[in-house]
């Protein structure tokens, strides 16, 4: 293998890697290369060394000398493959004499590519880099084996965990069906003729239960006639190889169909977040739009989201959720778009009726949500960000812990900045007030846990990006369990609850 050029090429994080050379200097630098992309490395300077460490510890690859002391890469490459508890370890030999028969022999032992040392230390890096993604497409996949004979069961499976697959066999179609419904394969190889269900009529079933339809299927048969071949591709067959072939080669197709069903998934996956982002830009411009009617209500959403973010990372959650908590911010009032302009800007006192209305804010937020998948994770935060622990929140009354915790550290947010916003009929009171009335209400109204959580990051001292930190610009009108818009300051009541949660 010969240096790739100006490759990126990305690896997972955290490889636990053994280096076997008897180079300090080669085992120094592949090292801090191989640490830069997050790998871990271990050391040995000779097979033996290198076999302790193996037996001691479970690495995901080797990377070994060919002129390795007490008996070579190569050897120590057989060593692995042929040890049941080992075998599926990707072996990498390095190469300095660029021999034809070095390659050969590192193969036929089972190394998953062979190096040339005769090249620069970023052509080595590249070339292993690269190395590593090829065979982390296969390692660990599982590959159903169905044949009627153990035979060729036995020598395709001996072949695949040795290059790094996991297998499971069946010894015909209608038991391969069986297998199915206790574990999902990577990928199908299966014969034609077999009995009680042939290769054909298995190849049907899987196409037709949308569960396994996408499922690479790879048929292999003595079959070598075009028109069958033809047909096993008509009804679903990805790849067709004719027995007897040599493991190589079914190794290399396998490798290609998952990779190209990589790349797919890959595509699929850019194709949806691009969507995603696509779709909520335009809701959050419906958002913005909403908020701009009202001067007062302006970056109301984007407080809160930032707010909300902040709190759901001091609380531990993974930087994925914090993103989700973050969007959830944006899009919790989403559902005031069904509110009528004369109640939602009414400036004074709401009616019973007015009020009823504009409670069904979260409901309608959730409805116009719901038909975007992808947006899915978000729904609790917009529909239950008004519910209240002690279980006179709208719009389902959930007590406690039933309401999801995204939605508690909104309604903290939420709180906190219709406390401290300006209002037509009155000023935003002072931070530090705000931050009082939201410890007093800390267990009936909002989740104490979060509330904490929001003392302890001192968010509301930083301002917020968009929104002026003396004078907060948000107005939110309807309270949690009244109606009534008081021309006055907000107030806990008697009852232990705000009279302004938004």
């Amino acid at each position: 293998m010969t240096a790739g050029t100006n490759r990126a090429v990305d690896i997972p994080f955290g490889l636990r890697i053994l280096v076997a050379d008897a180079s300090l200097v080669l085992r120094s630098v592949l090292s801090w290369s191989l640490e830069r992309h997050g790998a871990r490395i271990w050391h040995a300077e000779s097979s033996s060394q290198a076999l302790d460490k193996i037996g001691a510890m479970d690495f995901d690859y080797v990377i070994a000398d060919a002129e390795l002391p007490d008996s070579g890469g190569t050897e120590l490459c057989r060593a692995i493959k042929s040890d049941r508890r080992t075998q599926h370890i990707p072996v990498i030999i390095l190469d300095s004499r660029d021999s034809e028969d070095v390659q050969k022999a590192a193969y036929q032992a089972g190394a998953s590519a062979c190096i040339s040392k005769n090249q620069t230390k970023n052509g080595i890096l590249e070339d292993l880099l690269h190395t590593m993604k090829q065979t982390a497409i296969k390692h660990n996949r599982l590959v159903l084996v169905v044949d009627d004979s153990l035979t060729v069961r036995s020598l395709v499976s001996k072949g695949l965990k040795e290059a790094g697959f996991r297998v499971v066999e069946a010894e015909n179609g209608r038991a391969a069906l069986d297998v199915l419904r206790d574990v999902k394969p990577d990928i199908i190889l299966s014969d034609i003729d077999m009995p009680e269900m042939n290769g054909e009529g298995f190849c049907r079933a899987v196409h037709e239960d949308p569960v396994y339809a996408s499922i690479p299927f790879v048929v292999m048969s003595t079959h070598s006639e075009r028109l069958v071949m033809r047909r096993m591709l008509q009804i679903g067959a990805d790849a067709y190889l004719v027995k007897p072939f040599n493991v190589e080669q079914l190794v290399i197709t396998l490798e290609k169909l998952l990779s190209d069903q990589l790349l797919l998934l890959q595509k699929e996956k850019e194709r949806l977040e691009s969507e995603q982002k696509l779709m909520v830009a335009s809701i959050t411009s419906l958002c913005a739009a909403l908020e701009a009617r009202d001067s007062y209500t302006r970056g109301h959403s984007e407080a809160v989201s930032t707010f909300a973010s902040r709190i759901a990372r001091e609380m531990g959650l993974s930087e994925e959720e914090v993103e989700l908590v973050r969007l959830g911010g944006r899009l919790h009032d989403i559902g005031k778009i069904g509110v009528p302009d004369h109640i939602l800007l009414k400036p004074g006192r709401l009616s019973e009726e007015e009020f009823s209305i504009i409670k069904k804010h979260p409901v309608i937020g959730g409805e116009i949500l719901r038909p975007v998948p992808s947006l899915a994770a978000v729904l609790p935060i917009v529909i239950h960000h008004h519910e209240r622990l002690d279980g006179k929140g709208y719009p389902e009354g959930l007590h406690g812990s039933s309401i999801p915790l995204w939605a508690r550290i909104t309604a903290v947010c939420d709180t906190f900045h219709a406390l401290t916003s300006d209002r037509p009929y009155r000023n935003g009171m002072p931070k530090d007030k705000a931050v009082e009335i939201i410890q007093q209400v800390k267990g009936t109204q909002l989740c104490p846990d979060c509330v904490d959580a929001f003392i302890k990051t001192c968010i509301w001292e930083a301002g917020v990006p968009g929104t002026q930190a003396d004078e907060p610009e948000d107005d939110q009108r309807e309270g949690s369990n009244t109606h009534r818009f008081s021309h006055h300051p907000p107030r806990v009541t008697e009852t232990g609850h705000t009279t302004e949660h938004a």
